[in-house]
């Protein structure tokens, strides 16, 4: 009886430390489970593209015009907007600014964003051989050499409504017309000396009558001071 009274109190001791601990690890395994709930919003896919912010570049054409270009991922593809400048040309006269853009899904191409740093650095090579066809030739494609076996869509297209040019017409001087010759009013016409012998003829037959006229027209001719 005395060891019954004696071990008792330590077999309920036992006890009740046995159901303590059952009870922790249940709860511990319940936060766990938790825990591996709510960190499945942390590994959700966002949108946009990044490695389409690593494509910029620079490229002239015919050393006359400078041109910058730049990447933007817009849904499931990629724009590459072109702008060029001839700073030349404005007081020249030509073509000042061009504007245009050429849509693409590199996406489509491994090597896109296996090494997205020579993607781009082939595709800035491209618009440099492209030269006089930069925003005017829709069948020239933008093509990086690492895609060289993707699908046709991979590669960058020029967006035709895109395209936008500025020109600054040249310099025109104006040559005024040689002035018209004013009509002038007709010099009057000297008597000459024949005509006037035939004025005093006319003078003589008037003022003297008969056989006297040839007197008087003798004495008026004498008057003269020019042969006719």
């Amino acid at each position: 009886m005395l060891f019954l009274t004696t071990v008792a109190p330590w077999l309920l001791l036992a006890f009740l430390g046995q159901q303590v601990s059952l009870s922790s690890g249940a709860r511990n395994k319940h936060r766990g489970a938790d825990k591996s709930v709510t960190a499945a919003p942390d590994k959700a896919p966002r949108s946009g593209d990044k490695s389409a912010a690593n494509g910029r570049g620079k490229f002239s054409i015919n050393n006359k015009m400078q041109c910058t270009w730049g990447a933007k991922a817009v849904g499931d593809a990629v724009k590459l907007s072109v702008k060029c400048e001839d700073r030349e040309a404005r007081t020249k006269g030509g073509v000042t600014d061009i504007k245009c853009e050429y849509n693409g899904k590199p996406q489509s191409c491994a090597g896109y964003k296996s090494n997205n740093k020579g993607f781009w650095k082939q595709v800035a090579r491209a618009f440099k051989k492209l030269q006089g066809k930069v925003c005017s030739d829709e069948s020239k494609l933008v093509r990086a050499g690492i895609c060289k076996r993707a699908p046709r869509d991979a590669h960058f297209k020029l967006d035709v409504s895109s395209v936008n040019l500025a020109q600054s017409g040249e310099a025109e001087t104006h040559v005024p017309p040689p002035p018209q010759p004013r009509a002038t009013a007709a010099a009057p016409v000297k008597p000459t000396a024949c005509t006037a012998r035939v004025n005093h003829l006319k003078t003589a037959e008037e003022n003297c009558s008969g056989s006297w006229a040839s007197v008087c027209n003798f004495f008026l001719t004498m008057l003269q001071s020019e042969d006719c």
